[in-house]
């Protein structure tokens, strides 16, 4: 604004017209006006909130700079504070005087690198106490400030699953206590679902039974970057199943049975015959 009021004194001392005055200090409220555009500076993060960081790997976060053509920015810092507390207190992480010059972080494992458009902050060997709510603040030439907030925590492993089951639906849910991006699959009898056995929910915590009766061993996996765990509900044996192979085995008994009976009967008469042939063949040498 303070370069446009230049310019109009400029072109009325130079002895333009009347008209082109009139029409400069009538444009000139217009930028005064301007929630942005010409006269703001902004900031975003582009990471998408929360941001996770599996412990030991690098935090990067990613911010835009937008700027009118009439704005200068001065200043770039990057802070952090606890999440949660009654009093937090924001902790200085790096300092950019200007945008051109080499940004200074404040501890060893801090980085921060910053373009035209652009913020890059990086912490290398995260851990659980690098977690809170992390901002970035642009300061313009006149002094203005402005700020992006991100919420950054520690990517954590699945802990504490478990299943319970909906008897009124039919259906067993799969719970996990506070894993990061848990991933649901599930088992029945240590085979993957199928459709005779049930449908599952698009999150993969909810399996709806389509077997009925609901019988057998359901296992519910749960997973992520950190590892997996599972747990098992227990339902009474599969009758059919049961069925099926006690009847397999009554037959082959059965049969075992009724062929060594068979046999034995062969057998008996084979040796009746050969005994009444030599007892004729003894009396005919007799007489």
């Amino acid at each position: 604004m303070d370069k446009f009021l230049f310019l109009c004194s400029l072109s009325t001392s130079a002895g333009v017209m009347d008209l082109q005055f009139f029409l400069c200090w009538r444009i000139a409220p217009l930028f005064l006006l301007m929630p942005c555009g010409l006269r703001c500076v902004s900031v975003h993060i582009l990471n998408e909130e929360p941001v996770h960081v599996v412990p030991g790997s690098s935090l990067v976060l990613r911010a835009r700079i937008e700027q009118g053509p009439l704005e200068d920015v001065s200043m770039v810092t990057w802070e952090r504070e606890p999440e949660t507390g009654i009093a937090p207190a924001w902790l200085m992480l790096a300092t950019c005087p200007s945008r051109s010059l080499k940004c200074a972080g404040m501890r060893p494992n801090v980085r921060v690198h910053t373009e035209q458009q652009e913020t890059i902050l990086q912490i290398n060997g995260y851990s659980r106490a690098e977690s809170g709510v992390y901002a970035v603040t642009v300061t313009d030439h006149t002094g203005a400030k402005t700020t992006a907030q991100c919420i950054v925590r520690e990517y954590e492993a699945v802990h504490h699953v478990s299943v319970s089951i909906n008897v009124s639906h039919s259906s067993l849910v799969c719970r996990e206590a506070w894993g990061t991006d848990p991933s649901f699959s599930w088992l029945h009898e240590r085979a993957a679902i199928t459709q005779t056995v049930g449908k599952l929910s698009n999150d993969g915590t909810t399996l709806l039974v389509t077997r009925t009766p609901i019988c057998g061993h359901f296992t519910c996996m749960v997973s992520n970057k950190l590892g997996d765990s599972s747990a098992t509900y227990t339902a009474a044996p599969c009758e059919t199943e049961g069925r099926g192979t006690t009847a397999a085995v009554v037959c082959l008994v059965l049969l075992l049975l009724f062929g060594g009976v068979l046999a034995f009967l062969l057998w008996r008469r084979h040796r009746h015959n050969n005994r009444g042939e030599r007892l004729h063949e003894h009396l005919d040498d007799t007489i």
